[in-house]
């Protein structure tokens, strides 16, 4: 079946359609990972985002239940030059067509992802329309370009609200905590530990099922709550520590979650990831700003200033902490090679720390690891 995937500029790639039938809009970025395209799919800081995978060859392994990140596909829609009908792996379940059809997802294949991801560097991310040709009226390129330039885009809109769960819950309890393909950490000093010993709280504005792994791996019993929790609820449980996790979208109008942080700081150790991180930085007075084309993908270079070394990080985000506009009493830790922009802080007074990238390596590199057993450390240090 035909698709169109129109942008907002009035550039209109053809293709041919998988997964889901239908139309559906959003913000059209790229990710640079070579594997790992379903955890991409099921991670929720891409709602809001069609994804085009630069790299060829996408669906030769499959899907399977271990590696979803969230309860099912987020994004809203997936760009592919070529998706591989045959599958072979152990654990899958489902091919990716299977997958995104019985999700709701709709995929288009065999256009030129590489002119596509090209136009995106130079021009900046911009809204998209995909549909196919099954929609019941205005499928033409020219309809299709005009629902692209009418979508409201991300800046300025709650996307997390879209993300967040209901209602608390352990995650010792949830049906998706398994540790059988949690990765481990490879860093001296983050050996798997068997009991758990600190009570966190974990804001979840998108999280990740991996960093919840990750958390249970370093000792932590871990209790995620809705993005919307106010801090005395939260300091009610008492916490040995609050988790900040990533998610989609815009973190500026979030008026609420910043509120919490703040009425948070210096009460608990906090740690923050992406969306987290961002966050924290509205929290501590900074300001954020939108990327052009944002960092996608499982090889980004960070340098880590206190031992000087170069980390490989996955990444995915859209916006960024404007460092010049974080106080003194900020300490960048981290900065990314690529294009000098803040990837880590923690503050020099309170018990609290961020990074820009996701140490859980799903999908992506263990490089950075450690960062859960600093967390853990600073819980112990109280």
């Amino acid at each position: 079946m035909k698709a169109i995937l129109a942008l907002a500029d009035g550039t209109v790639f053809e293709g041919e359609q998988f997964g889901a039938t239908g139309e559906t809009v959003g913000e059209v970025v790229f990710n640079t990972s070579m594997t790992g395209y379903q955890e991409v799919i099921t991670d929720p800081s891409y709602k809001g985002q069609i994804v085009t995978m630069t790299y060829p060859l996408i669906g030769n392994y499959g899907c399977n239940e271990a590696d979803i990140e969230s309860i099912g596909p987020q994004l809203e829609g997936f760009v592919v030059r070529e998706y591989s009908a045959f599958h072979s792996n152990w654990r899958s379940k489902w091919s990716l067509d299977t997958y995104l059809a019985e999700n709701g997802i709709i995929g288009i294949q065999d256009i030129d992802t590489r002119a596509l991801t090209r136009r995106l560097r130079v021009h900046g991310v911009m809204n998209g329309c995909l549909a196919t040709e099954n929609i019941e009226e205005n499928f033409d390129a020219e309809s299709l370009v005009e629902k692209a330039q009418a979508w409201h885009g991300l800046v300025g809109w709650d996307m997390v609200k879209r993300v967040t769960c209901p209602n608390p819950y352990a995650w010792n309890q949830h049906p998706s905590n398994s540790t059988s393909y949690v990765s481990r950490p490879q860093t001296e000093g983050s050996e798997q530990i068997e009991e758990n010993r600190y009570r966190v709280i974990a804001m979840d504005f998108g999280i990740k099922f991996n960093i919840l792994r990750q958390l249970t791996a370093h000792g932590c019993e871990v209790q995620v709550v809705p993005a919307s929790t106010p801090a005395e609820e939260i300091l009610a449980a008492e916490p040995d520590g609050v988790f900040l996790s990533n998610g989609p979208g815009d973190p500026a109008p979030l008026d609420y979650a910043i509120r919490t942080i703040q009425e948070l700081l210096g009460k608990k150790p906090i740690f923050g990831i992406c969306l987290g991180h961002q966050l924290l930085g509205l929290a501590l007075g900074g300001k954020t700003y939108k990327l052009k084309f944002g960092h996608r993908g499982a090889n980004q270079p960070v340098k880590h200033f206190e031992n000087d070394q170069v980390e490989i990080t996955a990444q995915n985000h859209g916006f960024c902490v404007d460092i010049d506009s974080l106080p003194n009493s900020v300490e960048i830790t981290h900065i990314n090679l690529n294009d000098d922009t803040l990837e880590g802080m923690r503050h020099l007074e309170y018990p609290a720390f961020s990074v820009q990238y996701h140490p859980e390596a799903s999908p992506g590199p263990h490089d950075a690891s450690y960062l859960f057993s600093l967390f853990s450390n600073m819980m112990k240090d109280g």
